[in-house]
């Protein structure tokens, strides 16, 4: 008997890379590894660009800045003269006030009050209403002070204020407000502004005026009870 020998299939050889493969990918590594370091540059250099512009705008175009109160004018309302002299009915003062924001937000004011002052005394008060001003704009309002006639009856100068035609006054304004920019930066202010003014009681007008502004102060405390509109 013949045996025939069956040839046996040869085990598949082992797949090992070769040395071409192997520096191929190390290749395509260092390549992904340079791209990976290229991105992350970019990307802080993106960042400190965003962040000093960011600052520059802070102290340039988004810097908070002092809203400015003007004293436009003054009419002087019912002053009725009996023989030269002041009678005891309603007197009343409305001031032509404009409130000029200077910065890149509106500027938020809660209830305004001025006060008016004779010979040492305050003879009225008024309190105006919310508002706003908005970005490098200027706002403008009448305040109407009712005088309480018998603080200025009292007062000793008045005859001699009286006969020489002038009556010289006072008044004193405070604006609380808040300017906020891009929800971001926050800032709550009180502006203030003291005037000393003579008002010709025969014509009823104004013949001198001097205003100073106090300086922006922050008032946390306070803007706590207000509510803005």
């Amino acid at each position: 008997m013949v045996e025939t020998d069956q040839a046996r299939p040869l085990a598949p050889a082992a797949n090992r890379p070769s040395s071409d493969d192997e520096e191929v990918a190390l290749h395509s590594k260092k390549i992904r590894h340079r791209k990976l370091i290229k991105y992350c540059g970019c990307l802080a250099a993106f960042v400190l660009i965003l962040a000093v512009a960011i600052i520059i705008l802070i102290f340039t175009v988004f810097k908070i800045k002092e809203p400015v109160i003007k004293m436009n004018g003054i009419t002087v309302s019912n002053l009725a003269l009996v023989n030269n002299r002041t009678s005891e009915g309603n007197m009343s003062l409305t001031a032509d006030v404009s409130v000029k924001n200077p910065n890149a937000a509106s500027f938020r004011y809660s209830n305004t009050t001025t006060a008016l002052y004779y010979d040492g005394k305050m003879i009225g008060e008024a309190r105006g209403p919310p508002g706003q001003a908005r970005a490098r704009r200027t706002k403008r309002m009448n305040i109407t002070v009712d005088i309480i006639m018998d603080q200025v009856m009292t007062s000793p100068n008045l005859l001699g204020d009286v006969g020489s035609g002038l009556v010289e006054m006072s008044s004193y304004s405070r604006i609380p407000g808040r300017v906020k920019i891009l929800n971001v930066i926050k800032r709550h202010v009180v502006v203030k502004m003291n005037c000393t003014f003579t008002v010709n009681i025969t014509s009823k007008s104004i013949v001198e005026q001097k205003c100073k502004r106090k300086d922006m102060k922050i008032d946390e405390a306070m803007f706590r009870t207000y509510k803005y509109v």
